[in-house]
């Protein structure tokens, strides 16, 4: 989605966003790329994706932005875990090209780093690299690569595993740029809201939960309404359910809106076929051909 269309929809800079903090993260970054420049009081960094849902469930944030998947590593279960059980609704989304480097402090000399830190998943993206030039270096995870980069920055043998954001922010030298094992490493982030709905702007996409009974052919009673009226599924996630009750939840993402006659079609014939279907929200799609800044 392009700042022009956001902008468009009303949305302005001055209403407060939550994000997966601290300052530095991705998640701060696609913030700017949705939002465009943001007054840095009303956009704020929390610690945990869970607080990201719950201030904006509180009315702390009128915003809330948090990953749900990354190319190289898939799903982020934590992400799915909350939609399951939030009241929130999807209102957007942005991908961001994700570009790992590795970050030190200035004037310092790469030999004495003795730990590189960052965030599980930065860690598991760059791993490759990681073990074909620093084999002998500890590894540890940490918080977010913000986090890790605020480390950095304090202590001179601990290289980080972050964004160019982040090394702006810290101050740190960019000793290695591009360290990602896939150089098309994208994260796709969600733009949550508790009071907004989107109109249907003709290019859009719609996220259900769906719940279905541990039977054979679950999936393919499922799947097959979206082929007979031409929906185009773009992702399915599967997920164990946690109330006892069903096996899976189907997290299923899917071109259209909620309010478009074919989508319609395809809600009503589901309602004989599953036990429980869970409306996320429609948006406007986001562009994949967009390049780092």
């Amino acid at each position: 989605m392009t700042k022009g269309a956001h902008a468009a929809r009303g949305i302005v800079t001055q209403e407060r966003i939550v994000y997966l903090g601290p300052p530095g993260t991705f998640s701060n970054a696609a913030v700017d790329r949705y939002f465009g420049s943001v007054n840095q009081a009303y956009c704020i960094g929390v610690n945990t994706i869970d607080d990201v849902f719950l201030d904006v469930e509180a009315g702390k944030a009128d915003f809330g932005l948090v990953p749900v998947e990354n190319s190289t590593e898939g799903a982020v279960n934590n992400t799915q875990d909350c939609l399951i059980d939030t009241s929130l609704q999807i209102v957007g989304e942005v991908y961001l090209p994700i570009e790992h480097n590795l970050l030190i402090q200035k004037n310092t000399n790469i030999s004495h780093i003795k730990k590189i830190v960052s965030h599980k998943q930065s860690l598991a993206q760059c791993r490759l690299w990681l073990r074909s030039n620093f084999p002998d270096i500890e590894l540890a995870e940490v918080s977010s690569n913000a986090e890790a980069a605020r480390l950095a920055a304090t202590d001179e043998t601990i290289g980080a595993v972050a964004g160019t954001l982040a090394a702006t922010k810290y101050n740190l030298h960019v000793s290695y740029a591009g360290i990602q094992d896939r150089k098309n490493n994208t994260t796709r982030f969600l733009v949550l809201s508790d009071s907004r709905s989107s109109i249907s702007t003709g290019y859009d996409k719609t996220s259900i939960l769906v719940y279905t009974e541990n039977k054979p052919g679950a999936l393919f009673r499922l799947l097959e309404p979206f082929d007979r009226h031409q929906v185009s599924l773009t992702r399915i996630e599967t997920r164990p359910a946690r109330d006892g009750f069903w096996s899976y939840v189907f997290f299923i993402d899917f071109e259209g809106h909620i309010d478009d006659h074919s989508v319609r079609h395809v809600f009503s014939e589901l309602a004989d076929r599953v036990v429980k279907i869970k409306k996320l929200g429609s948006y406007p799609r986001a562009q994949h051909d967009q390049t780092p800044s």
